[in-house]
């Protein structure tokens, strides 16, 4: 079975591959993230996850007994991808441009073996609760927006603004499992292992 590398320094990615039981090696992967001129937003996530399994592929030695995981996020409001907060003000601003709507997060993940890479895009629907600027300015505070597309995160503080989800939890928070265990059994490599090592 080809070693699995994933290309991502996202403690939640990390977390929600070892929850399906596949052993990995997390690595670096830095690639400019800068949107392309007329580049549709499920176009950008694709093209990044794909740009990061790439990178990743390329640090490994032993690449050709190797699988690399890269995967992408972004946060969808009118068309636009809402990136990760620069400052307080970006942050609070954001949180009161979703606040009482429904946006689009798209996550794309790609899997690169050297000779082929397979990727996917899921698209899930959340809808926020009405936010106080009160509230937005006490979640910047308490640090968890800094690092997040869209500024916010689900699996954290952040979940008591959303209303309603509309398809995969875990593809909002960063790793959509069900196409990602599809892809890695195209690649030869099944979920659970940890479970047969019990």
């Amino acid at each position: 079975m080809k070693q699995l590398y994933l290309a991502s320094g996202s403690p939640r990615r990390r977390e929600l591959l070892t929850q399906i039981g596949v052993p990995f090696s997390a690595i670096s992967a830095d690639i400019d993230e800068t949107p392309l001129i007329h580049e549709s937003p499920s176009a950008y996530v694709e093209r990044l996850a794909r740009g990061k399994a790439e990178a990743g592929h390329g640090t490994v030695l032993s690449a050709a007994e190797c699988c690399v995981l890269g995967a992408d996020t972004a946060v969808v409001l009118d068309g636009k991808i809402l990136g990760k907060p620069v400052d307080e003000a970006d942050a609070c601003a954001m949180l009161m441009m979703l606040s009482g709507r429904e946006h689009e997060v798209l996550t794309a993940i790609a899997l690169l073996d050297g000779e082929r890479c397979e990727s996917r895009v899921v698209r899930s629907q959340v809808r926020f609760r009405n936010i106080s600027p009160e509230e937005a300015a006490a979640y910047w505070v308490s640090g968890e927006p800094r690092d997040k597309a869209g500024g916010y995160g689900i699996q954290g503080l952040g979940a008591v603004f959303v209303a309603q989800l509309n398809g995969s939890y875990s593809a909002v928070v960063g790793l959509p499992l069900c196409e990602t265990a599809e892809l890695l059994g195209h690649f030869g490599i099944p979920c659970w292992q940890t479970l047969n090592a019990l």
